[in-house]
């Protein structure tokens, strides 16, 4: 199990989406100590990941921040969500 920060997640370079090409729309990348270990499209929820790195909670954490980059693209104001969340 790895903590929370034990990895790095961050957007894809246009080279790494080429190279990934099976994978439509903006991608996510997980690193585990410095190597790419799993990528995800947050258009489908679709993910390729390292079959020799453990990844399951990576994954998990790809897919929070996937929901989290949607959820900003459909209402920006930090302030509407939480309204709208406890409404």
């Amino acid at each position: 199990m790895f903590a929370a920060n034990a990895y790095v997640i961050r957007p894809a370079s246009e080279t790494e989406g080429v190279a990934l090409r099976e994978l439509r729309g903006p991608l996510l990348i997980g690193e585990v100590e410095g190597r790419p270990a799993a990528a995800m499209s947050v258009a489908d929820g679709r993910v390729v990941t390292n079959p020799f790195t453990p990844k399951a909670s990576l994954v998990a954490h790809l897919r929070l921040r996937a929901g989290a980059l949607r959820a900003f693209e459909r209402m920006p104001s930090v302030g509407a969500r939480m309204r709208a969340g406890v409404a």
